[in-house]
């Protein structure tokens, strides 16, 4: 299992050197792009299947015990070791990771984005899965820090190089905003390390504070969790998110949303909660009202861009829809509660799986229509996808109501959890304030249904018009990436248990510490 873990983090990075390498004669085939693009669905594949083997290994009756572990001590006068293992809370991610990774690179077989050579787009996509599958299989805080930096630089190529218009612009914001974050990160990061004298994280969370002063755990829960917020992104740290998404190619788009953005949620419960739970006392209720005030200005903003005139983004909407839901995640986070940091960990998932197939289904549209503009997609009367496309229509539909939290899809669960912990905080919190905060959350719900029925309403419905050329429906590759994320979707609606069974013992163990 610990040589698993190791492969599923290192693979990656093997098989991006390899893609810079020229291709072995017999695997050339007819066109060398196919044949490093084939290489990239290869690689993910195998990542997936060993994350896939991994989970089936996985001890479920003890999810809240470190399992597959290796620790290597690296830099001895730091103490500073190679430490990898999976519980239930990072194994979930780990395993969404992997299967997000392998259906951008099988539908960028089929579907590359227009840029320049395939042999860098697919190297940068295997160093962006190596990194994100670190940041949640590391249990060391500097190790954490370097896999949560090496995704910066592969993102940040991929919208210079393959993204659409103000490409450059939209790149230069996300690097510039993120480093920032990350410089305050690496002090707060610093200062737990250097003051208790161990950077090993398992250790920290058992000793759940007692080794850091008040102070101390202040200081550092603002700059660990500053670099943490951009990362998510929280309101009002998120304005580099919609213009990223905006200007990054489908792919790029589905991995922003949901792989990167979960770094920075797991890193608030991986870190934050255990390791200093008196600083994230203080800051709760501020991070509580900071998630709300991103839920409802997420929907509103995707209200006014939906609106008929307003010449609105379809990626764009996507994007500042996933400001409020991930909200949501940083009000159940806030709570400090196991309902509401299991909520949180669960609408994390729900996120990835349903805006991931949100912009695969926007990328489409785009292709077929030449832009994903909603003033030109509905044009007088609708775009009428139901009628022109109907199992394309048909798809839209299901996850936009899957986004907007559907009872029986993925989305439910993790916001209704988000919600009852707030009703009732942990102790020390205010339960009036985070009463308001929970009305405010639950408000922010009847406006993303309003935005998202407006978004299927426009693009779905409508009279079907005569057109030059024929739009094409749903296509195989188009299905083979798309049908996993449906139906997973529907699957962790119907039976939640599967989550939250493995994360529930975990987070109950975390939030406990050493006292448990």
């Amino acid at each position: 299992m610990q040589f698993l873990l190791a492969f599923i983090v290192v693979g990656p990075l093997i098989g991006a050197v390899a893609a810079l390498l020229p291709a072995p004669p017999g695997l050339k085939g007819k066109s060398p792009d196919q044949a490093v693009l084939r290489h990239g669905v290869t690689v993910t594949g195998a990542i997936l299947i060993a994350a896939i083997v991994l989970a089936l290994g996985f001890d479920h009756a003890h999810p809240s015990k470190m399992q597959a572990t290796t620790d290597i001590s690296w830099i001895p006068a730091l103490d500073v070791r190679i430490h990898l293992g999976i519980d239930g809370i990072s194994l979930p991610l780990l395993v969404m990771t992997a299967l997000l990774t392998f259906l951008c690179a099988l539908y960028s077989y089929f579907k590359m984005p227009e840029g320049p050579s395939p042999k860098a787009f697919v190297a940068l996509v295997l160093v962006l899965e190596s990194g994100t599958l670190a940041t949640f299989a590391v249990l060391d805080l500097l190790l954490f820090f370097l896999a949560f930096e090496m995704v910066l630089i592969p993102m940040y190529f991929l919208i210079a190089r393959w993204g659409g218009a103000q490409k450059q612009a939209a790149a230069w914001k996300f690097i510039l905003y993120t480093l920032l974050g990350s410089v305050i990160m690496l002090l707060g990061l610093l200062l737990i390390g250097l003051t208790s004298g161990t950077f090993d994280m398992v250790a920290l969370a058992a000793d759940n504070g007692r080794g850091l002063t008040s102070s101390v755990q202040v200081i550092a829960v603002l700059a660990i969790g500053i670099g943490l917020a951009i990362k998510t992104p929280m309101w009002p740290l998120h304005s580099w998110l919609p213009d990223a998404h905006t200007a990054a190619p489908t792919v790029g788009s589905v991995l922003l949303a949901g792989v990167l953005l979960k770094m920075g949620t797991y890193g608030f419960v991986r870190i934050l909660l255990p390791i200093t739970p008196d600083g994230m006392q203080t800051f709760a209720p501020y991070l509580a009202a900071f998630a709300v005030v991103g839920i409802v200005y997420g929907s509103l903003a995707c209200l006014a861009l939906a609106r008929p005139g307003s010449k609105g983004d379809l990626k764009r909407l996507i994007a500042y829809s996933s400001v409020g839901h991930m909200g949501f995640v940083l009000l159940g986070i806030a709570s400090m509660t196991p309902t509401g940091v299991n909520g949180a960990l669960f609408a994390n998932i729900a996120h990835g799986l349903i805006t991931g197939l949100l912009f695969f289904l926007v990328g489409a549209v785009k292709d077929r229509y030449g832009t994903a503009d909603l003033d030109t997609l509905s044009g007088a009367t609708g775009a009428a996808l139901y009628g022109r496309a109907p199992r394309l229509g048909g798809l839209l539909a299901f996850a936009a109501v899957a986004s907007l939290g559907l009872p029986g899809l993925a989305g439910f669960w993790g916001e209704m959890l988000a919600l009852f912990g707030a009703f009732d905080p942990a102790g020390g919190l205010s339960r009036p304030a985070f009463l308001t905060f929970m009305s405010i959350g639950a408000f922010g719900t009847l406006l993303t249904a309003a935005y998202m029925l407006i978004v299927v309403r426009r693009v779905c419905m409508g009279e079907k018009r005569e057109e030059p050329h024929r739009i094409a429906d749903i296509r195989t590759y188009e299905f083979a990436a798309w049908t996993p994320l449906a139906a997973l979707t529907v699957l962790a609606g119907l039976w939640p248990a599967v989550l939250l069974g493995l994360t529930d013992p975990a987070v109950q163990k975390l939030l406990a510490g050493g006292k448990s």
